[in-house]
């Protein structure tokens, strides 16, 4: 005489139709409001209502992200965008950057080509350093672009992550989110006051930077290579 009976099923199948309710309502571009859910080192997984998705950390936002969890915290509600939506594997990709003003957009007419910026550098590596300009902009500053010297020094050496350092925009190119910027720039060129500081006839002390089958390359100071 007993009677075994679950609730489970009712709820599962309630649960079942109601993301495929979801599923449908769906696509591609559609702005939607969602639950964060779960934050992982590699983006966050966002609750539409029975639907996650994924916010990839590229697409938080515009600026360099370390972690998704310095731009939002479980439980939090944000507007998404949908990227893509696979139906068929149940992939759901989300952007958040997308509804936000791209900061690349009116780079050209705030920091035309020899505009004297003061910015922090975020990353050093082995051909140059990147500074942000401002949140959501970056540009490089090319190892070659880092000091008189013709014998340039690695990055490293130059600058530190951290450090705020003037610099000169060189070249623009928003399309490509790209902007050159140089140190040098905001440095007095030694070869400008080379002949006044080193007439012809003068005894100068230097150091042997280099020797070749024609000569001896001397540094007579930092900059500035003579050829015997």
């Amino acid at each position: 005489g007993n009677v075994v009976v679950s609730r489970r099923v009712i709820l599962e199948e309630e649960a079942r139709l109601k993301r495929e309710a979801l599923a449908e309502s769906l696509t591609e571009g559609k702005v939607v409001t969602g639950k964060v859910k779960n934050i992982t080192d590699y983006g966050v997984f966002v609750d539409l209502g029975g639907i996650d998705g994924l916010l990839h950390i590229t697409d938080l936002a515009w600026g360099r992200v370390k972690h998704p969890s310095e731009v939002v915290k479980a439980g939090d509600e944000i507007e998404v965008k949908i990227l893509k939506f696979d139906k068929d594997k149940s992939r759901l990709s989300l952007g958040r950057k997308q509804l936000l003003e791209d900061p690349w957009s009116k780079v050209p007419e705030r920091f035309p080509a020899g505009t004297r910026l003061h910015a922090k550098v975020v990353s050093v590596t082995d051909y140059g350093a990147f500074v942000e300009v401002e949140p959501g902009v970056e540009g490089l500053i090319h190892v070659s672009e880092m000091s008189w010297s013709r014998r340039a020094k690695h990055p490293s050496k130059v600058v530190k992550v951290g450090e705020e350092v003037d610099v000169v925009v060189l070249e623009v190119k928003p399309d490509q989110q790209r902007i050159s910027l140089g140190l040098r720039q905001t440095l007095p060129d030694p070869w400008q006051a080379a002949a006044d500081r080193f007439p012809v006839g003068s005894i100068v002390k230097g150091t042997v930077r280099g020797v070749t089958d024609f000569g001896v390359f001397v540094e007579v100071d930092q900059g500035l290579e003579g050829l015997m």
